[in-house]
């Protein structure tokens, strides 16, 4: 079994920054509380006037990144939010080699 790590960076429309913030708080809580999940943090950059949303999740295992894809809670955030981004997000998936 290995651990999967994904890096997800999600940019804002500056008119829905707030709207994105909240939901993402709920992301964060309602993803903390998936079996799978090992990991789930939020973080801020701003950049010049340009607010970017980093998300670092560790799971279990792929599994546990499609039950997360599969959440309810997943499944609102993105039928909210689609509209709300000024790019689209990139989400990378990586396999843990040697992570401390």
């Amino acid at each position: 079994m290995t651990t999967i790590a994904v890096h997800a960076i999600i940019t804002p429309k500056p008119e829905h920054l707030q709207n994105v913030l909240s939901e993402m708080l709920g992301m964060v809580q309602g993803s903390r509380q998936e079996p799978g999940c090992l990991r789930y943090d939020l973080l801020r950059q701003d950049d010049a006037g340009t607010v970017r949303l980093h998300v670092q999740e560790r799971y279990r295992d792929m599994d546990a990144v499609q039950a997360h894809r599969d959440s309810a809670h997943y499944k609102a955030y993105r039928a909210k939010a689609s509209d709300w981004f000024q790019e689209t997000p990139v989400v990378t998936v990586l396999e843990e080699v040697d992570v401390a």
